[in-house]
């Protein structure tokens, strides 16, 4: 395996499980009906390479999968990254 493919695997796979947490977190201040994550950061932690882990979190905790802006946005954001790891894949 190549150092980019490798490096881009190891930040496909923190930050998506970075952002797994993010999403159980933010579920259970939900909960709680304490201070919660920001959408905006939610989202931000999918476009960084989370994407995988929020769609996971998604469904896993049951939370933000009645709203478009998530349901939409975050598995357009799989299909992203699945797509810049091919052409990482082919460039090397």
């Amino acid at each position: 395996m190549t150092k980019p493919v490798y490096l881009l695997l190891v930040w496909l796979g923190v930050l998506s499980a970075f952002t797994l947490l993010l999403f159980g977190w933010d579920k259970l201040m939900a909960k709680l009906g304490r201070r919660r994550i920001p959408e905006a950061s939610l989202l931000f932690a999918c476009l960084a390479g989370g994407a995988t882990g929020g769609l996971v979190g998604m469904y896993l905790f049951h939370h933000k999968i009645r709203k478009p802006k998530f349901y939409v946005t975050v598995p357009l954001l799989v299909i992203l990254d699945a797509v810049l790891f091919a052409l990482v894949l082919m460039r090397t």
